[in-house]
């Protein structure tokens, strides 16, 4: 019998890495892989992939902005959009995003997997 993990997915590593043992490219699979992705998809600018020019979050658009309390409900805005359109293994259940004293802004991403029910939080 299959194990139910093995639908989740693998995929190279992020960032990509060669597996010193055996000289392979590294993977990730299962729940690392998709917190590699989400990662991935946060990370990129929309327009950035030649191939698929949509692909990303906006997030980008908001690097000279003030950081304020509304600035960060767009940025988290933004995240929430992002995942639901490109992350189809996951429900996004909450977003948060708080400016943080130094100047950053700080996002919390709670989700679950639909395969296994099981949540999930990366900030």
């Amino acid at each position: 019998m299959q194990d139910p993990k093995e639908l989740l997915g693998r995929g190279w590593a992020f960032p990509f890495q060669f597996e010193p043992a055996r000289g392979s490219v590294g993977m990730s699979e299962y729940e690392e892989n998709i917190r590699q992705c989400i990662t991935i998809i946060i990370g990129t600018r929309p327009g950035e992939r030649q191939m698929l020019p949509q692909f990303g979050c906006r997030i980008h658009e908001m690097l000279f902005t003030p950081h304020t309390r509304a600035t960060a409900a767009v940025i988290g805005h933004h995240v929430s959009e992002a995942l639901r359109r490109w992350e189809r293994r996951i429900e996004v259940l909450k977003v948060e995003s708080w400016p943080e004293p130094g100047g950053a802004i700080r996002v919390q991403v709670e989700y679950k997997i639909l395969l296994t029910d099981a949540i999930q939080s990366l900030v």
